[in-house]
């Protein structure tokens, strides 16, 4: 959707890494596959893909996830597949997972909004239940604030 890439040039400036992008509307996986295959030649340690908010109720969405994995994996195979959350989301979160992890090969979790009110407690249950890492940790706004997951400092949290 053109308002992410618009959101994320912003961050991709801010940070001082290339960005690759085309029209509002293109097809994601060709986005993706062109965006993998352009890191390979340009010989970058790595290669992040946003999929800008999919909504795990919109079928044809998901579906097109699980082709921009199957679409990448002919180039290569993803070292990460991340799913974020929203801390406030709640126990809608447990669903989330649910329908990501059906159709894409989920690495872990990244827990975003962790500088709130929002306590986050529905990802102990969903690293149990699906037995996912939590990966990282959003605490603010910052490229600085995406942390990684300490369990100790998030247990600590809930209790305090």
């Amino acid at each position: 959707r053109a308002a992410a890439i618009d959101q994320l040039k912003v961050w991709a400036d801010r940070i001082g890494v290339e960005m690759i992008s085309q029209s509002p509307g293109a097809y994601p996986a060709t986005v993706a596959f062109d965006t993998v295959q352009a890191g390979i030649s340009r010989g970058v340690d790595m290669v992040l893909i946003d999929t800008a908010g999919r909504l795990h109720t919109k079928v044809n969405l998901m579906n097109e996830l699980e082709k921009v994995v199957r679409v990448v994996g002919k180039v290569k195979e993803p070292d990460e597949v991340l799913l974020v959350i929203d801390a406030t989301t709640g126990q809608n979160g447990i669903r989330q997972v649910e329908s990501f992890a059906q159709c894409l090969p989920l690495t872990g979790i990244v827990v975003t909004k962790l500088d709130g009110s929002a306590k986050a407690g529905v990802i102990i249950q969903i690293a149990r239940q699906f037995n996912l890492p939590i990966k990282y940790v959003g605490v603010g706004e910052s490229m600085e604030d995406l942390i990684p997951f300490n369990p100790q400092t998030f247990a600590e949290s809930l209790i305090m």
